[in-house]
């Protein structure tokens, strides 16, 4: 992960009003986890990234592109956040033989 994109990612936290715990709780990681991120020591898993941009309302370009100006997007209240996270738990899985590879892509596009 580069630094930019570690201070895009504290960035957005801060413009949505989330502590580094609060955060981690959300991503059900541990606050260190994104300690680590946003000093670009270590970087977020795919399911994490997806998670993060669903968090902040923008899309994987977005978060992860440092050149481009971060759209404004409303916060999501609560209530939409935590649905949205309950709704991707069962499409979220790591495959286990390459052909269920195939399978997972096309849940995701679902």
């Amino acid at each position: 992960m580069t630094i930019s994109t570690a201070d895009r990612l504290v960035q957005l936290r801060k413009e949505n009003g989330l502590s580094q715990e609060a955060l981690a709780a959300k991503l059900g990681v541990s606050r260190q986890a994104i300690s680590k991120w946003e000093r670009a020591e270590a970087s977020p898993d795919t399911a994490n990234l997806i998670a993060l941009a669903e968090i902040y309302g923008i899309t994987l370009d977005a978060l992860l592109d440092s050149e481009k100006e971060i759209p404004n997007a409303e916060p999501k209240t609560e209530p939409e956040a935590e649905k949205r996270m309950k709704s991707r738990s069962d499409i979220l899985f790591i495959p286990k033989r390459q052909t269920e590879c195939s399978a997972f892509r096309i849940r995701l596009l679902l």
